[in-house]
């Protein structure tokens, strides 16, 4: 049996997020419609291993995913099907036969996101899906500044929403960078793996220390307090990429 690694890029905006939650859920995710195409060109019940989940309105520039399969076709073949037949705003860019033991997800070393906070003059109405816009001026400094009490091994629970407690919350940030011109502030989170909406709270406890609602200093406090009441809001969805995954 044939184990293939897709690596695709999607719009996530009209998607209840990457995965399936069950055959009979009433959802549209990514993994459901890749699967679906992937089921009527080889007529096998696929499995789709995603390297981890996006939410509902996430994007992705280069998503990760690897099924096994019995089909002999080639490489170019499946891709040319995939794009044929998935919707536009799904697409597969390279496919390839990888080792029995590659998996998706457990052999991922570390993952970037990139959150996309527009502050032009006026809102971009073309750029409105893909970029959270900010009415305020945001300090770039301060953000830099707290970003870096950031880095490095720390508890994150204060910066996810998910209410398991079972799990460790212990993560590694091995960086935030934070890039501006006059249009766009980009914020590039790469760690070892995320907690539920934990990108999205860091963006958004920095958007408030760039506005002086907080100093950069109270991340060192938030962190201690392990409470997800002390951190920044959820930023919007619409402003997040899965930028790339690393094996």
């Amino acid at each position: 049996m044939r184990n293939i690694k897709l690596t695709m890029e999607y719009d996530g905006g009209r998607y209840d997020g990457w995965q399936r939650l069950g055959k009979n859920s009433g959802q549209t995710t990514i993994q459901g419609k890749i699967e679906e195409v992937l089921k009527k060109m080889t007529g096998e019940d696929i499995e789709l291993i995603g390297s981890g989940r996006t939410d509902a309105g996430v994007h992705a520039y280069a998503q990760v995913a690897n099924f096994h399969t019995n089909t002999d076709m080639k490489c170019y073949e499946i891709k040319h099907y995939l794009n044929r037949y998935l919707p536009r705003d799904i697409a597969v860019f390279d496919v390839r036969d990888v080792d029995e033991r590659f998996h998706s997800r457990l052999n991922v070393k570390s993952k970037t996101y990139v959150y996309r906070i527009a502050i032009g003059e006026v809102p971009s109405v073309f750029d409105r899906k893909y970029t959270f816009y900010c009415f305020n001026r945001l300090d770039v400094q301060a953000m830099k500044k707290a970003a870096l009490y950031l880095v490095g091994r720390h508890d994150f629970k204060a910066f996810s929403s998910s209410r398991r407690t079972n799990k460790s919350t212990v993560r590694e940030i091995y960086s935030i960078d934070i890039e501006t011109d006059c249009q766009e502030i980009k914020i590039y989170v790469h760690g070892n793996g995320f907690l539920y909406n934990m990108v999205r709270i860091i963006a958004g406890t920095l958007m408030e220390v760039g506005k002086a609602e907080r100093a950069p200093e109270d991340m060192k406090r938030i962190l201690a307090s392990r409470d997800r009441e002390q951190a920044g809001p959820t930023a919007a969805p619409q402003g997040l990429f899965l930028q790339e995954v690393e094996y």
